[in-house]
């Protein structure tokens, strides 16, 4: 059973992610999604566990869920958190062939 993060600390990382990273939603969705029924045109962060994070991705007007794993394997800690979706970006970036931006 993967690890269960608190409610604040959920609701932080997704206001995070859905009010600063839209563009990251964005394209992490396009790098994981497998659906080929269209282009993804919207993408929220709307939960994550200890084994990975969620998005609802957006394709002509139809929703769908995306369950991307921590590159780096379960987490425990919020650290962790903020390490493993810098993961996942830097690895859409890698699919789509972009050059991610810096991490402070």
């Amino acid at each position: 059973m993967p690890h269960t993060f608190d409610a604040d600390i959920i609701a932080a990382v997704l206001r995070h992610m859905n009010g600063d990273h839209t563009d990251d939603n964005l394209l992490i969705a396009r790098a994981f999604s497998t659906d080929e029924e269209g282009e993804v045109t919207g993408s929220t962060m709307t939960g994550f566990d200890g084994d990975g994070g969620t998005w609802s991705v957006t394709r002509g007007g139809t929703a769908s869920e995306l369950r991307v794993p921590w590159p780096g394997g379960p987490i425990t800690e919020r650290p962790a958190v903020r390490r493993e979706v810098v993961a996942i970006y830097d690895l859409a970036c890698a699919k789509l062939g972009i050059e991610p931006r810096p991490h402070d």
